[in-house]
């Protein structure tokens, strides 16, 4: 589809890092499709910016495999590359693990009552088809532990490859087997207001490495040494 005309100019004193979240968010709810050319002059008058945020965010999009350049030739927006998706959920499933086993000893009353507050907000938003909020509620109940943890290289790596995952956890979140995901989260949650940092880390690994990319249909996997 073309260049969006009717969207809000970003002020021009907002940082790189949010031309590269709104070109982001813009490629994973589908605003930029697959194989769609993307030149920098025309994102740059989109999003009221100059060219050079814009470049330097096509660059890391490259980096996360979710745009292609040629030489000599326009940016375009990758389709859905199921290797790529399957080694980025396996790096962002390590990544989730370490947070949690970092923070549960952490983790305050308030921060258990966020992660509850998120989950109900995310099983709301999953009845009600609405996959952009279930994303947010989602994002939401993870950053918690990895924002406790406050492991700088853990960040690091999610912010690269996170969003390689968004358009096969859309997908996930569009279907009722995303509702798998509600009681992963409770898990998670549980071990987490428990202390047990080992359960609640295997449960975070499990979550994430529950999507299937090849099949966002597949019910969530069982979490690794959890009772039946």
């Amino acid at each position: 589809m073309p260049i969006p005309q009717d969207a809000p100019a970003l002020d021009r004193s907002l940082l790189r890092d949010d031309v590269f979240r709104r070109l982001r968010d813009a490629i994973v709810d589908g605003t930029l499709a697959p194989g769609e050319q993307l030149r920098d002059i025309e994102l740059a008058t989109w999003l009221g910016v100059s060219r050079t945020p814009v470049r330097e965010a096509l660059l890391r999009l490259g980096e996360a495999g979710l745009v292609a350049a040629s030489p000599g030739r326009s940016t375009v927006v990758t389709g859905l590359d199921l290797r790529a998706v399957r080694d980025a959920r396996d790096v962002v499933a390590a990544m989730h693990e370490v947070a949690v086993r970092e923070a549960v000893a952490r983790l305050t009353a308030a921060d258990v009552r966020a992660m509850k507050a998120a989950n109900r907000r995310f099983r709301d938003a999953l009845r009600a088809g609405d996959a952009e909020a279930a994303l947010a509620a989602d994002d939401e109940l993870h950053g918690v532990p990895v924002r406790v943890a406050g492991n700088r290289a853990v960040e690091i790596v999610l912010d690269q490859f996170t969003p390689v995952l968004r358009r096969a956890e859309r997908l996930r979140f569009s279907t009722l087997t995303g509702r798998g995901s509600i009681a992963l989260h409770d898990r998670l949650i549980a071990f987490c207001e428990t202390g047990d940092a080992d359960a609640a880390a295997g449960v975070a690994f499990a979550t994430w490495h529950s999507l299937d990319p090849a099949d966002p249909a597949d019910p969530a996997t069982p979490t690794p040494g959890d009772p039946a």
